[in-house]
Order: C-alpha cells, then sequence, then structure tokens
C-alpha cells in the first residue's frame, strides 16, 4: 500500500506540472492565433493511451511517463517535421510569427512553473501557516550524528550562529540545505564562537556514510517498542529516562554516552511515567543498549514538557502573499546554489544527480498534502530552471536563439535550428542517461 501511495503522489505532481507548463506554451500560442496540433501529457511513442481530436488539436496521453508536449506547427522541436519545415511557410505557423510573439511562446512554460510554485508557497502559508522554533531557544545547541558532519568538525552541542554570514534566526526545515550549500557555517561552542570552513566535496562525503539528518533538535530518550527478549520488563513503551546511574539525561545523546560507559551493568533510573517519576531498574546490555526499540515526540510533546517554545503563525491571506514570494524566492535561489555546485567539478555535486527514481523517493509513503504541495513547489521551481538552461531542445535553447534573432535582426536558418536540436536532444538523452544510471547506482552499491 505503502508504494502506491508513494507512486500516486510522483504522477499526480508530475502530471500537475507537465499539463501546466505545456499549458504556459499553448494559451499564448492560441493567442498569437499559431496552431497547435497536439497536446500530450506523457509521450506518445508509436502509440497513445488515450486520445481526441477537439477542432485543430490532438489531445493526449502517452504511454511513456518522461515528460509532455505540445507540438506547435512550423516549428522546430522533437517531432523533427522536416517535411512540413521544407514547405513555404504559412501564416498559422510558429516560424511566420514576430520574434516577439515566438519568445513569448517560449518563456510562457517556465513562467507558468515559477507562478504556480509562488502560489503553492502562499497557499500553504494561508493555509497551514508556518510552524518552527526560534534559534535563541535552542540553548543546548543541536545534536549532530551525521559523520560527514562531525568530520567536518560539527559536535553535538554546537549552536548555529550564521551560514555564509547570514544570521539564523529559526530553525526550521531548510537548516539542513542551508548548511550542505555553505562554505562557512559560524557556531557557537562553549561560549565561544568558531567558523567551520565546509568542504568542497562535502555533497560527495554525505553518500559515503549511512544517511541521517545533519542537524536536528536534541531530544529526550523516549522508550518504544519492548522486545519479548528484552531484559528490562520493568520499563514502559513512552517512558522517558530523566537519570541514568544518578546522571541527568536530559538528552538522548547523553543517556547513549552513560550508556557506554556502563556496559555489562545494572543500574538505576528515573524515568518519567504518566506525568510522575519513577525508579526501575535496568540491565545494561555487552554492546551499551537496554535493548528496546527508541520512540519519538513530535513537537507539540517536547514543548509540553519543557524542552522549546514552538512558534506557530498563522496568516491572513493578504499576510501570505508576501510571505509566500519569499519563500518561493528563496527556494529559486537555493536551486541556483545548487546546480551551481553540480557544474563545479571540486563539488563532486554531480555523483548525486538523480532521475526518477530520485524524485519518487521524496515522497513519504503516507499522505499529505502539505508535504505533497511542497515538494510539488520545489519541483516546479527544478523544472523551471532545468528548462530554461540554453541547451538546444530546451525552452532555454529556443530563447537563445529567439533573443540572437531580436538583437541582431539575424534569424539563424532552418538546418542550423535543425542540427542544433540534434544536439540538443543528444545532449539531454545523455543527461538523463546519466542521471538515472546514477540512481541504479546508488541502488546497487547501497549508497
Amino acid at each position: 500500500m505503502e508504494i502506491v501511495i508513494k507512486l500516486s503522489q510522483f504522477l499526480l505532481s508530475l502530471s500537475l506540472l507537465i499539463i501546466l507548463h505545456e499549458l504556459g506554451h499553448f494559451i499564448p500560442a492560441k493567442l498569437f492565433k499559431t496552431r497547435v496540433e497536439k497536446f500530450y501529457l506523457f509521450f506518445d511513442v508509436k502509440y497513445s493511451l488515450l486520445k481526441k481530436k477537439i477542432g485543430e488539436t490532438e489531445y493526449g496521453i502517452g504511454w511513456l511517463p518522461l515528460g509532455g508536449y505540445v507540438k506547435i506547427s512550423g516549428m522546430i522541436d522533437e517531432s523533427m517535421d522536416k517535411e512540413q519545415m521544407a514547405l513555404p511557410a504559412q501564416p498559422w505557423e510558429f516560424r511566420s510569427k514576430p520574434a516577439w510573439q515566438r519568445l513569448i511562446i517560449m518563456l510562457g512554460g517556465v513562467t507558468v512553473n515559477f507562478i504556480l510554485a509562488f502560489i503553492i508557497y502562499i497557499g500553504m502559508a494561508f493555509v497551514y501557516g508556518d510552524s518552527y522554533i526560534a534559534n535563541s531557544d535552542l540553548k543546548d545547541g543541536v545534536l549532530i550524528e551525521n559523520q560527514a558532519m562531525i568530520n567536518a568538525g560539527f559536535k553535538t552541542g554546537d549552536k548555529i550562529i550564521a551560514v555564509d554570514g547570514e544570521k539564523i534566526v529559526r530553525f526550521d526545515k531548510e537548516m539542513n540545505s542551508k548548511v550542505v550549500m555553505a562554505k562557512e557555517v559560524v557556531v557557537e561552542r562553549n561560549g565561544a564562537l568558531q567558523t567551520i570552513k565546509m568542504p568542497n566535496d562535502f555533497i560527495d562525503q554525505l553518500s559515503k556514510f549511512e544517511k541521517s539528518s545533519l542537524l536536528t533538535i536534541r531530544s529526550p530518550f523516549v522508550i518504544g517498542n519492548i522486545p519479548d527478549e528484552s531484559l528490562n520488563k520493568e520499563l514502559k513503551a513512552k517512558d522517558i529516562l530523566l537519570k541514568l546511574n544518578g546522571q541527568t539525561t536530559k538528552y538522548i545523546d547523553q543517556a547513549k554516552v552513560i550508556l557506554e560507559n556502563n556496559k555489562n551493568k545494572t543500574v538505576t533510573a528515573i524515568v518519567l511515567r504518566e506525568e510522575k517519576q519513577v525508579p526501575v531498574q535496568v540491565k545494561i546490555n555487552g554492546e551499551g543498549k537496554l535493548g528496546v526499540q527508541l520512540g519519538g515526540l513530535g513537537l507539540d510533546s517536547l514543548e509540553k514538557l519543557g524542552y522549546y517554545t514552538i512558534t506557530h503563525q498563522k496568516y491572513s491571506f493578504m499576510e501570505s502573499i508576501p510571505f509566500g514570494i519569499q519563500k518561493g524566492k528563496d527556494q529559486l535561489v537555493g536551486y541556483g546554489k545548487q546546480l551551481k555546485m553540480i557544474f563545479n567539478p571540486e563539488t563532486k555535486a554531480y555523483k548525486q544527480v538523480g532521475g526518477f527514481k530520485a524524485i519518487f523517493d521524496i515522497f513519504p509513503s503516507y499522505w499529505s498534502w502539505e508535504t505533497f504541495w511542497s515538494i510539488t513547489a520545489i519541483l516546479s521551481i527544478m523544472l523551471g530552471v532545468m528548462n530554461l538552461l540554453p541547451i538546444p531542445a530546451l525552452d532555454g535553447g529556443h530563447v537563445m536563439f529567439l533573443l540572437f534573432e531580436i538583437v541582431s535582426g539575424k534569424k539563424p536558418s532552418d538546418k542550423f535550428l535543425e542540427n542544433a536540436q540534434m544536439v540538443g536532444f543528444v545532449l539531454l538523452i545523455s543527461l538523463l542517461l546519466f542521471a538515472n544510471g546514477n540512481d541504479i547506482y546508488k541502488a546497487i552499491v547501497g549508497k
């Protein structure tokens, strides 16, 4: 069932993005009286799953879910319809339209992608609001368990003060991505400020260790499920470990250190059980563990226990607009930084480029509209930026040639555009094979 939920979210998000992107081309094409021969979700190689002709346009769904397209008359595109291009230009064809109209048609898709992302962020701000922990409230710093972070110089208890000169005001979902792309991070450790220079190949290093969050808030040791073979039957699920062998265990990382130092011993523990402190005897095995599964607490529970103050902010519709726009701008800039790192060989970030499986994996195995819309928004930004790359066969390639025509007054020949389209197509296929090949490689080696 989990795979069905993930697949449903993946296909729904992909379909929505493709249809709206292609509508971005379709609508201005029709406004400028340019004939659109086909409008397809997914590619209809050899045959289509569904098709219906309405007016001059055939609408359909292809069987190959690698994207979608609109076929505009008189345009050199992936269809490579040389027969049509060999005929005299007709008034309804793309090639007959003024350069500025062709430019608007080509920019329509990415424009819709960016607008969609901003609309989603505005809508999410209005419907869900915003929740975060003020960075000043993280008095005992954060938990660092990721080995790549430890190797870079971070320690549990560090308080993140600034990332690339930007002062951190709130601890939220964006913290990890900010640190991943950072050049330097300022932390407060034992009351003193330290600057940590991030390794150029930090993203590559992340892939070499077991996946875990870079930065997480410190939380208590909560007892989860207790296996039948456990020696600690006095413990109960949802118990919170407060003291162990006379030492305070406010956080799980503190408890783990005490457990490690008391292997094969029986010690006294104090647990919080149904709002009461209860003493119990616990047996620590030879691995420094209690033989129980770990539980967890949500932010609201941590707030009730006095660990943190959670700021829940609601926005009116008018307040949601500037918040959503700023959120969209931040995500756009962030993705731009990611692309810059990918194209910089020193970072080795290109090794982490993924294809359709990587996109599929970011969707959760449970249904959450908030998560779905959040992922769809960033994917819309990614689709828009990627399509703007000046590669022939992408929108950005067409835009590049159109800008040249507008500035120089000279239109590239159809033969040149056909050759450029072919080169761009080969390049795109190569990138597609590389990205999805990375997915296969990671699946094989387990990284």
